[in-house]
């Protein structure tokens, strides 16, 4: 005997069991202009700030990368054409020489041999007061990065506590409507001048230790070019 069953469809609400529809839940997405703009008038102040901050750290570093590297660049051969000329008692030479080299140990030479004639240390001195002016221009700016690495943290810490100021006097005004969307939103919209500051604030820092080791290795340069050349100028006294 064969048994036979029967499919009937039958509503599962007459059974008494609910349906419940479920999504998933859509991921929110967020573009830079839109945390840079979601902080209202004082977050946007801000981020303009660092902005500007951002674009003088650039300008500041490549332009003293420029002068710091034609700074450091010399012909190796500088000293001993300056010897030659010296030995010759051809003082044009070496000034011509010094004009077209156009660096800082070039011009504390220029400095040195007009005084050639005089006593080694009317030289020497001489020497260290172009050196000073030399150093002075090398360092033309560093300090300015050295104040965006420190202050631009501080500006981002600044928008970011304006901002959680600005979140709870929103969620006060809401009364008992807060929601964990608008206290994400308030945190997260006050914590992106703080990243802001702190990238600003980092590759300030970082270029200016790298102007400043370039100094460094230019300032050992003009040591090292003085001293050669007062054992020139006592060589051929």
């Amino acid at each position: 005997m064969k048994t036979i069953f029967l499919q009937v469809p039958v509503p599962l609400d007459s059974l008494g069991v609910d349906l419940v529809q479920t999504t998933e839940p859509v991921e929110k997405t967020l573009s830079i202009l839109e945390l840079i703009t979601s902080g209202g008038l004082g977050g946007q102040i801000i981020m303009l700030t660092l902005g500007v901050l951002s674009l003088l750290t650039v300008y500041f570093f490549w332009e003293r990368f420029q002068v710091i590297k034609k700074a450091i660049k010399t012909d190796p051969q500088f000293m001993d054409k300056v010897n030659d000329y010296i030995a010759d008692n051809k003082v044009e030479s070496v000034l011509d020489l010094c004009h077209k080299s156009a660096n800082p140990v070039s011009n504390m030479v220029a400095k040195g041999v007009l005084l050639k004639n005089g006593t080694t240390k009317d030289v020497q001195d001489a020497m260290e007061r172009q050196g000073n002016l030399e150093v002075y221009n090398l360092e033309k700016n560093l300090s300015s990065l050295a104040t965006i690495s420190g202050a631009a943290p501080m500006i981002g810490f600044l928008g970011t506590v304006i901002g959680m100021i600005i979140a709870f006097h929103e969620m006060a005004s809401a009364g008992g409507q807060i929601d964990v969307e608008m206290l994400s939103k308030g945190i997260y919209t006050a914590m992106t001048t703080t990243v802001a500051g702190l990238i600003v604030g980092i590759v300030a820092f970082l270029a200016y230790n790298q102007l400043v080791s370039k100094v460094t290795y230019a300032i050992f340069m003009m040591e090292q070019g003085t001293a050669k050349f007062l054992e020139i100028i006592a060589k051929n006294k």
